[in-house]
């Protein structure tokens, strides 16, 4: 795999947001933007609830499948204009042809991310896309490509990244505070019913544990160590998608990384990051913490806290509107070579457990 990152050393890049004394991602960075969401599921509508505490976020338009829930997704959040499916042209399509949309968010299921995307840079709109970005590497470097060639914002909604505690987490690893880094383990696991008809369960729709959440842990192992020498990863599938997958991310300097993910079991959704002179863990839900504990090597610790604005999307937000603002094509702190990097290790840990998509 080409080295989109360095191998060892870990991507630590502050939004001025963090920088500075005040931290508040609610005041407005400069002039309004305009936005259109793609999906009315739950996702869009938690993103959107933080969305609207920013007033130089433009609500503007809304799609879904059908003309009725679109209208009552507009109508609950405050949307200037709805679009369901009419006469075989998709709602989402039509969302695009509106010229009063700047930058669309993509909230649909995972394997409709490629297409929509592709759609919405080809229509000339920025574009912030739900995690996973695509279904794998190849679609990913397509998008890239295609937000490149058009001089268009992209970037994958690794909303954790921009977070404070995260961000803190990754200014105290790369300080040095910690030592040499020589150990991470981060896990996400929840309990998800079995349904047939359920996203989470089906090939179809890029199910899985791995799609779904590898995201997270990855993230601590990017801020900790950047990309690794290899990945190993051990998984059980059911139907063709993974419950539970196991990765091991081995490093030249001898570093290891192990995460783990999965849809049966309540793990305790934490990071842990060792280094020679501490050790740095924080506290559940790992991908939203809200407390970072220090422990230096002679057993004394500190706890470092953080309370987020909203549901937390605000500071992913607030940074796509300041880049919007300031005519930058992707965010210095959630580059598209992690994305790329990202997927070119799920790829990897695919391929090792037998598990494939349509798309690919």
């Amino acid at each position: 795999m080409p080295a989109l990152i360095p191998v060892t050393e870990p991507l630590l890049a502050r939004t001025p947001l963090l920088d500075s004394m005040n931290q508040d991602p609610v005041p407005a960075s400069g002039n309004t933007v305009r936005w259109g969401v793609i999906s009315t599921g739950r996702i869009a509508a938690t993103v959107v609830s933080d969305l609207a505490l920013l007033p130089d976020a433009v609500l503007q338009s809304v799609s879904s499948r059908t003309q009725e829930n679109a209208e009552a997704f507009a109508a609950e959040h405050g949307f200037q204009s709805a679009y369901g499916d009419d006469g075989g042209l998709p709602g989402y399509q039509r969302l695009l042809q509106d010229p009063a949309v700047d930058v669309v968010y993509v909230a649909t299921p995972h394997t409709s991310h490629y297409p929509v995307a592709k759609a919405a840079l080809e229509a000339g709109k920025h574009v912030l896309c739900e995690k996973p970005l695509t279904i794998n590497a190849r679609e990913a470097a397509e998008l890239v490509r295609l937000a490149k060639d058009g001089n268009l914002f992209l970037m994958e909604a690794v909303w954790t990244r921009l977070l404070p505690s995260v961000q803190r987490a990754a200014e105290i690893i790369a300080s040095g505070e910690l030592g040499e880094i020589r150990w991470v383990q981060a896990d996400l696991g929840f309990p998800a019913p079995s349904h047939p008809e359920s996203r989470l369960w089906r090939r179809e729709d890029g199910g899985g544990a791995l799609m779904d959440v590898g995201v997270y842990p990855l993230t601590w192992a990017l801020i900790s160590l950047g990309r690794p020498q290899s990945i190993t990863a051990t998984a059980h599938l059911t139907g063709g998608v993974d419950s539970e997958t196991a990765l091991t991310l081995s490093y030249s300097s001898g570093a290891q990384v192990q995460a783990m993910t999965s849809l049966t079991a309540s793990t305790p959704q934490t990071a842990t990051v060792c280094g020679t002179k501490g050790m740095l863990r924080c506290n559940a839900p790992l991908f939203n913490p809200t407390e970072l504990t220090i422990t230096s090597g002679s057993g004394e610790q500190r706890v470092e806290k953080f309370t987020p604005v909203g549901r937390g999307y605000t500071y992913q937000l607030r940074e796509v509107i300041r880049c919007l603002q300031q005519g930058l094509l992707e965010c210095p702190t959630m580059p598209l070579a992690d994305t790329l990097t990202t997927m070119s290790l799920l790829d990897e840990a695919r391929s090792q457990v037998g598990i494939s998509y349509p798309a690919d």
